[in-house]
């Protein structure tokens, strides 16, 4: 049995395109007031059913983001407008999974928009992977009035099973977990064999296509470290020329309508 990859469609955020294309829309002296693009961004987890295990990638927003969960201002500036249509299990359920059928699950990392699912694991044995520093800066974050106003405690504040990741590790055969720090300190990427396939899981390294091809910026707000972001955007593109590989963005829309299945 080959291992296969299956993409799995969680809803959409809403926001302002200039939070993924840093300075796409600015004002100028001849254009003062310009119109602003608010866009649509792909939430996505993924399932690997690999001989070995089946894990999932990520978790999702909380499906009761728009219902009071997420604090106001995060859902003004990112609104998971649909995000009570997509409940991890029911997502699951239609890709032909359950949340039974999860041996481990591996956290990209623990924004409101990754993170949100977690709970459906709080007191199982099922581990947890996530990136040393990411865990640290979450709690961090979370728990005082520094670090990042993105991550929420009652997203990963459980009796969770974490598996600490440090740099990167192997998680299967075919599998290697890729420490990608840059827009958080402990960003989680990965390379999967698939069958015939490689597939490079960028994530939020690359929100868009555009970030990842034309080496865009995120803005300042979405990194934590600007020369880590684009050292790590380098080495996923050497190793993309390395492999062939697809390179699988954080919230690019457009790859609905390319690839949904590896392997």
């Amino acid at each position: 049995m080959d291992t296969t990859v299956h993409l799995i469609d969680r809803g959409r955020i809403h926001a302002d395109a200039n939070f993924v294309l840093d300075g796409s829309t600015v004002a100028v002296a001849s254009a003062q007031n310009p119109e602003l693009e608010y866009a649509e961004f792909l939430v996505w987890n993924l399932v690997i059913d690999h001989p070995e295990a089946t894990v999932l990638w990520d978790t999702g927003s909380h499906h009761a983001a728009g219902d009071g969960y997420w604090p106001a201002p995060l859902f003004e500036a990112f609104a998971h407008v649909d995000a009570d249509e997509h409940r991890l299990d029911d997502d699951l359920e239609r890709a032909g999974y359950s949340l039974g059928d999860i041996d481990a699950v591996v956290t990209s990392h623990l924004h409101l928009d990754h993170a949100g699912g977690l709970h459906h694991f709080a007191g199982t044995d099922v581990p947890v992977y996530v990136h040393e520093e990411e865990l640290k800066f979450a709690y961090y974050s979370a728990k005082t009035e520094e670090g990042s106003v993105a991550y929420f405690a009652p997203d990963f504040d459980h009796g969770l099973h974490w598996e600490i990741v440090h740099g990167d590790r192997q998680l299967l055969p075919g599998v290697d977990l890729l420490h990608l720090p840059g827009h958080t300190p402990g960003l989680l990427g990965a390379r999967i064999e698939a069958g015939d396939d490689t597939l490079l899981v960028a994530g939020d390294e690359a929100y868009w296509r555009e970030n990842y091809e034309n080496e865009q910026s995120m803005a300042a707000s979405l990194l934590y470290d600007n020369r880590a972001w684009f050292e790590s955007l380098q080495r996923v593109k050497e190793l993309e020329r390395e492999s062939g590989a697809d390179v699988l963005c954080g919230h690019d829309l457009r790859q609905l309508e390319e690839k949904t299945r590896w392997g």
